[in-house]
């Protein structure tokens, strides 16, 4: 009888397990098994924060930061790149310097990493391989940016820090004591850290202080806006991979307050008010999104919300947030960007706007649009989480960085 009430637990254990893990995903993913335990692995820690949040252990993204922590390497330099933790205008940042001689003065990229505004490290595996390998295949300096985060701090210091990095590094006499080609200098990031790129471009054009022009932009699958949470993207991958439209609506909430009636009227898309609807015209789908996007949605006009949560918290309409709501005048002078995007991601319709919007202004875009990827497939191409279709976005990457820094 023991032996049977054991073996009934066992069955019973290990259906729990597979019905945990598995998740159906889209036919057109690769190694589909892998990504269901990748994603099982981010629905645990979720479904954890969520928890310790409500018991009022700890803040639901201290405890996604678990996630970081757990993921944290210290700066380790190794043959080909000098690796140190240092401080630029008093802001963290990793410096990864090429040992290798150049032939004359060197490119840099300034790199801002993905997270939501509220978890992440320059220091995690996955992001000290990116920026390791960027170095060390393109002989670049690489400064990879700790600003700091939310729940501790909110909009606009995210943005603050990466900028604040970013000119002290544009200083003649800073890029000629590493080196630095001052024409060959570019801002590039993932997610939260391509909304900061793309606003950092942006706020560089007006910038009197800063002689130094950027010679290029690279977002991957960026967060743009904050307008419309019910892109097409957003209904059609509102339970995808890595990045849900919950969590997704969490971060932008969380990135401007703590407040949980901007999340609330986030996840109801009706957090806009009446006096912003001339914003509009920058995110709507139906004019910048191609037939093939748009699938079997139906575009309808925004539902507007109270005055009082956009005077209260004014950064979600402002253009350092949310990049895609510049004006064209403004955009035309951008320099030449590279956009990543996935079909799987809730963030898709958001750099594909973008991309229309600035090849529209006049700016050379190359736009890669990975059909059978999700949000964060860079981030998966150090072991063991090694997916096919990460080394081979991560390889389009390198070679547009290569072909125009």
């Amino acid at each position: 009888v023991e032996m049977g009430a054991k073996l009934l637990c066992l069955c019973l254990a290990s259906a729990l397990v597979a019905y945990y893990i598995y998740t159906p995903m889209p036919e057109d993913l690769e190694e589909p098994w892998k990504l269901m335990l990748i994603t099982a692995s981010f629905r645990a820690v979720g479904h954890l924060a969520e928890a310790a949040d409500r018991l009022g252990l700890m803040h639901y993204m201290e405890a996604l930061m678990l996630i970081t922590a757990a993921e944290y390497v210290a700066p380790t330099s190794d043959e080909n790149v000098t690796v140190t933790d240092t401080e630029f205008s008093n802001v963290a940042v990793r410096l990864y310097l090429p040992r290798r001689a150049p032939d004359g003065l060197r490119r840099a990229v300034i790199f801002f990493h993905g997270g939501g505004w509220c978890v992440g490290h320059a220091g995690m595996k996955s992001y000290d391989h990116l920026t390791r390998w960027t170095s060390n295949m393109l002989n670049a300096v690489v400064v990879s940016v700790n600003y700091r985060l939310a729940p501790k701090h909110h909009f606009p210091i995210q943005f603050e820090d990466v900028y604040s990095v970013t000119k002290f590094f544009l200083q003649s006499s800073v890029l000629s004591q590493y080196g630095v080609d001052p024409e060959r200098v570019c801002v590039a990031g993932d997610s939260a850290g391509g909304n900061l790129a793309a606003a950092v471009a942006q706020q560089l054009l007006d910038d009197s202080e800063v002689k130094t022009k950027l010679k290029a932009q690279a977002l991957l699958y960026p967060a743009l806006q904050t307008l419309d949470l019910n892109l097409p993207a957003y209904q059609q991958n509102k339970d995808k991979p890595i990045l849900t439209r919950p969590l997704m609506v969490k971060f932008w909430s969380e990135y401007f307050t703590s407040d949980s009636s901007l999340t609330e009227a986030m996840a109801a898309n009706k957090h806009v008010p009446v006096e912003s609807s001339h914003l509009f015209q920058f995110v709507n789908w139906s004019n910048l999104l191609p037939e093939e996007l748009k699938k079997d949605y139906v575009y309808t006009g925004p539902t507007y919300g109270s005055s009082e949560l956009a005077q209260k918290y004014p950064g979600f309409l402002d253009t350092r947030a949310a990049p895609l709501l510049a004006s064209d005048a403004q955009l035309r002078r951008l320099p030449p960007t590279y956009i990543l995007t996935c079909e799987h991601d809730v963030l898709r319709d958001d750099g594909v706007m973008y991309a229309r919007r600035l090849q529209a202004a006049g700016v050379p875009v190359t736009h890669d649009h990975a059909k059978d990827a999700f949000h964060g497939a860079l981030m998966f191409v150090s072991s063991p989480t090694d997916l096919a279709v990460g080394h081979r976005l991560l390889n389009r990457y390198m070679e547009w960085l290569d072909e125009n820094l």
